[in-house]
């Protein structure tokens, strides 16, 4: 596969546009920890049965974490692919824990993507019900991180 270097950020939609008007089977984009990975399918192959099972998403979150994301919560997820980290060092106190109540803008952890530290802060008020994510771990764009109450 050739490289394309771009200058400019590409939306989703122009990377699929960009596979469609150069007929491109498969198109990958990696840039400030979001990968976008467009596979098309042409006529031929779309009517003939693949050996290969289909692909499955990365973050679904588990029957669990649907239950209680229905009793009333909101799941935060993930806005890019790098590592999760709870607090901003190893000696440092989490940002957050279950029980929490936080504000809107308060940094809920970092993830770390291409060696930046990304801060990632709540878009709402409310109480983490739930840390989804173990220090340290590897998370993918939408996995969800926390359950949040949120405030009324």
């Amino acid at each position: 596969m050739a490289g394309i270097l771009a200058p400019r950020r590409w939306t989703p939609a122009e990377i699929v546009e960009l596979a469609v008007a150069h007929d491109l089977a498969e198109l990958e984009v990696e840039a400030g920890g979001m990968r976008v990975r467009v596979v098309r399918r042409h006529a031929e192959a779309a009517a003939r049965p693949s050996a290969v099972a289909a692909p499955t998403a990365l973050a679904q979150p588990s029957p669990a974490v649907a239950a209680e994301a229905a009793a009333g919560t909101i799941t935060i997820e993930a806005p890019m692919v790098g590592t999760f980290y709870r607090s901003p060092s190893p000696e440092a106190p989490p940002f957050v824990s279950e029980g929490d109540t936080i504000k809107e803008g308060q940094t809920l952890c970092v993830i770390e993507a291409m060696k930046l530290m990304n801060e990632i802060d709540a878009k709402l008020g409310g109480r983490i019900v739930k840390v989804l994510v173990d220090n340290a771990q590897p998370v993918q764009f939408g996995q969800p991180l926390f359950l949040l109450e949120p405030l009324k």
